[in-house]
This record gives structure tokens, sequence and C-alpha cells, in this order.
């Protein structure tokens, strides 16, 4: 019952371990472990010297000197690993970074209306504005099109057909004057001629030129609703 017992404690002791070890910084806790692995081998060095082993006292004060030095143990690195193929630009409006190593790239938005925002959280509307507030300072829209490439693959074509169904739907709008003459009253085709009056007398109470209004809009909405009621 007592192995048990002191079992049981041993693993709740390597448990509260490992849970503290989880919370402290990365790279004081390879600090840390450099140190340890130094003044072990130092002790244990000193240790075969007087024990008259003077082959294995050397070989782990070489094994000392070498950690404290260079940081490494062989292939294991205690300064954690390394960053060098990872590349960080930024400009006014965009920090990015590369892992030439998978190729992902990584933005994050430093100021203007989406601030601190991560460009992979940024929706196709807000991407369009964002694009919108960067466009005269060329660094960062060189950096922003270079992650929607990456990230966003076909944007710049999805981007444009749309740009291009929107002008193709303004136009047709406009050459047709039922279309247009529904949209100056805020109504849907097909309204019928008792919504179309209550349209008009709303809008010319804020519009008529007799309270202060626009005489042109004046115009437009009458000849809106004259179209519509003589159809």
């Amino acid at each position: 019952m007592s192995y048990v017992f002191l079992g049981a404690l041993a693993l709740l002791a390597i448990l509260a371990i490992y849970q503290f070890l989880r919370g402290v910084d990365r790279g004081l806790l390879m600090t840390g472990l450099r140190w340890l692995v130094v003044g072990v081998a130092g002790l244990a060095a000193a240790f075969m010297i007087f024990a008259r082993r003077i082959d294995i006292a050397l070989i782990l004060g070489a094994t000392a000197i070498s950690v404290w030095r260079t940081g490494r143990l062989g292939p294991f690195s205690f300064d954690g690993p390394p960053e060098g193929n990872i590349s960080k630009v930024q400009s006014r409006y965009l920090a990015m970074e590369l892992d030439h190593d998978t190729g992902a790239v990584e933005g994050r938005v430093l100021s203007g209306p989406f601030a601190g925002a991560d460009l992979m959280d940024l929706g196709e509307n807000e991407t369009r504005a964002l694009i919108a507030e960067i466009e005269a300072d060329p660094d960062s829209l060189h950096l922003l099109e270079s992650w929607l490439d990456a990230n966003r693959a076909g944007w710049r074509e999805y981007f444009a057909e749309t740009q291009r169904d929107n002008q193709h739907g303004e136009r047709a709008a406009a050459s047709d004057p039922l279309a247009e003459a529904y949209e100056v009253l805020g109504l849907k085709p097909g309204a019928s001629d008792e919504a179309i009056r209550a349209a008009h007398r709303e809008l010319m109470k804020a519009v008529h030129p007799d309270h202060g209004g626009s005489s042109y809009l004046a115009a437009k909405i009458n000849q809106a609703r004259d179209l519509l009621l003589s159809q």
C-alpha cells in the first residue's frame, strides 16, 4: 500500500511540475535548462576528478564548456526552435510575417479603422474597404496584395468580376426609366398606386422647395411619380 501511495505522490508531483513549466516563458525555461545542464556536468566532472576517473571528467568538462559556449547539446538547442527562416516586414498600415519553410504569410493591421485586426478575420467588404484605405500607400498596398495572393487565391479575378457586375447593374438601372423611378421613390417594382403616392408625399415633405429643399430633387420625385402612375 505504501508503494501505491508513494507512486501517487510522485505522479502528482510530476503533474504539478508539468503544469508549472507550461506557464513559464519558453525562453526563460530553455535558459534555465541550459545552465542546469552546465552545472550538473561541471559537478559530475569535479566528482570524477576526485574519483580518479580523469577520462570521464574530461568528457563531462568538455560537455559543460560546450553547452555554456554554444547553447547546444549535440543536435539539441537550448535557444529553442530557430527563427532564421521567418521574415518580418512592416509598413505604415500593416505588419507581415513570412515563414520561408512553409510559405505561410500572416498579416495584421497596424492603424486605421481595422487596427489590431488579423487579415484572416476580415470579410470581403472589410477587405475592399481596407484596400481603398491604404491604396495611397504603395508599400502597404503591396504587402496586402502579397497576403491576398498567398491566402485568397483568385481574389483579383473575383473582385474585378463583381465590380463589372455592379457597374453593369448600375448602367442597366440608368437605362431603364421605370427602374430608376422606383429607385428614386425607394420602392420595389410592381408597387401599387397607393404606395407610389404615399412614397411621393413622404419624400416631398423633406425636399419641397418651399421648405428649403432642392428643386432638382423635387422635380425628379415628381417625374418618378408621374411615370409610374401612368403605367
